[in-house]
């Protein structure tokens, strides 16, 4: 489904290079729940950035779902961002402006979708995550566990294949934190959908079966987390 070769990424320094990530090789199958752990600087979200299509990498392939996505058209690249690709950030960053039930129709607007499916869709992913009473609230109105619950319910709301995380807990206290981190395995388990989370904590990453570790820009290790959560 994922696979990088010899993917590095650098920056212009001066007369030379600075580099973030370096060589990577990797595989990531459909339906894994992996954690990429690391201390600041380590590249991980530079490499989950890589991975979503918001950065390119300086060396190496990627492929996604057997595409060279380096030699994709920007059409098709976005074309893949809207039916295969959902993104949830440490920052939610939902719109403002707009509604609950707004901020989760948004990605169904962009794939052209009727309006009687956009409100059955919106309707099915309120009632999922127990949304219902809060749809007509804004972002502000909301405590940070619950922007983040509309974050995922925005994330999925077109049916992604592979969902990409970018500390999604990172702002929430231990209870929040950890609804969020079972939703995730809900839908990795019960939907099928390839899960990839950055994350410092050791206690979510523990939620994924695969845990990748950088340092420095190097990929350094994985492991198999050693307790199944449940």
């Amino acid at each position: 489904m994922i696979s990088l070769q010899n993917v590095s990424k650098y920056y212009p320094a001066g007369f030379g290079k600075t580099y973030v990530l370096r060589n990577i090789t990797l595989d990531i199958n459909e339906g894994e729940f992996v954690s990429i752990m690391g201390p600041s600087g380590s590249g991980k979200s530079t490499l989950l950035h890589i991975l979503g299509m918001l950065e390119e990498p300086s060396e190496g392939e990627y492929l996604f779902f057997d595409q060279p996505v380096q030699k994709l058209s920007e059409k098709r690249r976005t074309e893949l961002h809207r039916n295969y690709i959902g993104f949830v950030f440490q920052a939610y960053h939902l719109i403002d402006e707009l509604t609950v039930y707004e901020n989760i129709e948004t990605p169904l607007l962009y794939k052209g979708l009727s309006s009687s499916e956009r409100k059955s869709r919106v309707a099915e992913l309120l009632d999922r995550f127990n949304m219902v009473a809060k749809k007509d609230l804004f972002p502000t109105q909301l405590s940070g566990g619950q922007q983040q619950l509309v974050g995922i319910a925005r994330a999925v709301a077109s049916g992604p294949k592979v969902i990409f995380a970018d500390e999604p807990t990172g702002n929430l206290h231990s209870d929040h934190a950890k609804e969020i981190m079972e939703l995730f395995k809900k839908l990795n388990k019960e939907d099928g959908v390839t899960i990839v989370q950055v994350t410092h904590s050791e206690v979510n990453a523990e939620y994924g079966n695969r845990i990748l570790r950088l340092k420095d820009g190097w990929l350094e290790s994985f492991q198999v987390p050693s307790v199944e959560r449940g």
